[in-house]
């Protein structure tokens, strides 16, 4: 069974940090290009980040560049969001998603269940 799982969301001050981890079971990561996505249940997600998994490269919303860092672990089968420099306006509930190739212009696929993220003091 192809499954996404999101973990390490949690309340935090405003310039605090968190990981976010979106672990995958049921195939590998290797091949897809993985994003992230935040939104409120029901509502339109916002686009936050992608790796390419073509070539690498890595692309970041305006809203978030330099403070946020996508990244992999092929051997964990695993993909991060470092998130650095908080703020109120950050918190929301972040989702993971698999495209349908390796590149980021393709459609989503998969989507994770999504983790709360909160910031506020």
């Amino acid at each position: 069974q192809v499954q996404l799982v999101e973990s390490g969301g949690g309340l935090v001050q405003p310039g605090g940090s968190l990981r976010l981890s979106c672990s995958a079971s049921g195939f590998t990561l290797d091949y897809y290009a993985i994003a992230w996505f935040r939104g409120a249940p029901g509502t339109e997600r916002e686009w936050v980040s992608c790796i390419s998994r073509y070539d690498g490269t890595t692309y970041y919303a305006d809203s978030v560049k330099g403070r946020f860092t996508i990244s992999t672990d092929n051997a964990k089968n695993t993909a991060y969001l470092q998130m650095n420099s908080l703020k109120p306006e950050d918190t929301n509930v972040y989702y993971c998603a698999t495209k349908e190739d390796d590149v980021c212009s393709g459609a989503v696929t998969n989507w994770g269940q999504g983790t709360q993220v909160t910031v506020s003091s």
